[in-house]
């Protein structure tokens, strides 16, 4: 078997699987793996297969489903993606459908990488960045799959012209005002940013935070399900949620309102007697 690598990289793995396509290399003689030059080097030789000259035509939207499912990150996500690609050219076209066992598990991965990127939308966190004057909002996110250069662009629509940046452990993006600068690896100074900002406070969106917050619709099951707790180092209500959660089980639940606004001074309504109809 040879092994092969992309560095992660769709259009690297696009290239490459073409042209096992066109010599008609089959899935089980070659696989993508993260390994080292020892391996590649040790690794069984390819058989050689000669280029078979035929037109090969591959639906649009199956690229799109492979490129999307190819930001699933797990060891040897390629050799799925590849094995899906050669059925669906050796006529297979039920390969990429739920109901094959290949398919199923690329809409799975589909619906991972698109929750990730919702995830990245609805709990990244931009702070103000007052020691550089080409930055206005800086950021650090940890999403579970390689959903940054692709939703991204979502920040870029929603913030017009200003300034920012996002740092992950794996990969980068600086937004100029203008254009996304997409980096990976993430350079060592965009994380060194970044980091310098994780978890810091917002008294406003705290304020805000708790104010909104219902005990009682509280679930904290539900709520995790949504908010997963990985996210909550890295947000500014994160640290409040314990609290809040606490606070409604100890009986702000019962009582429907948060603690801060149950101790404010209102007038009490009470049930008075029903007049007697004349």
């Amino acid at each position: 078997m040879k092994l092969l690598r992309c560095d992660d990289d769709f259009s690297v793995w696009r290239g490459q699987a073409r042209q096992l396509l066109l010599c008609a290399v089959p899935p089980h003689a070659v696989s993508w793996e993260d390994v080292d030059r020892l391996q590649l080097f040790s690794a069984k030789p390819l058989a050689t297969y000669s280029v078979t000259g035929r037109e090969i035509r591959i639906p649009a939207l199956l690229l799109e489903q492979l490129e999307a499912a190819a930001r699933y990150r797990m060891s040897g996500r390629w050799n799925l993606l590849y094995r899906i690609l050669w059925r669906v050219v050796q006529g297979e076209r039920h390969a990429a459908l739920a109901g094959d066992a290949d398919g199923s598990e690329l809409h799975r991965r589909l619906k991972s990488v698109s929750r990730e990127a919702h995830h990245m939308h609805a709990f990244l966190r931009f702070h103000p960045c007052l020691d550089d004057a080409e930055l206005d909002y800086i950021a650090w996110h940890e999403p579970a799959h390689d959903v940054l250069a692709w939703g991204s662009e979502h920040f870029a629509h929603r913030l017009g012209r200003q300034k920012w940046l996002i740092a992950t452990p794996h990969d980068g993006v600086r937004f100029d005002g203008e254009k996304l600068d997409y980096q990976k690896p993430c350079p060592l100074d965009w994380q060194q940013l970044a980091q310098a900002v994780r978890g810091q406070g917002d008294k406003l969106w705290e304020t805000y935070y708790s104010s909104i917050f219902n005990p009682a619709r509280l679930n904290p099951k539900v709520m995790q399900g949504h908010m997963p707790l990985r996210f909550w180092a890295g947000i500014p209500e994160g640290k409040l949620i314990q609290g809040l959660v606490s606070n409604a089980r100890a009986g702000s639940q019962k009582n429907g309102q948060a603690e801060a606004v149950a101790a404010k001074s209102g007038k009490v309504i009470g049930v008075g007697r029903p007049r007697s109809a004349r």
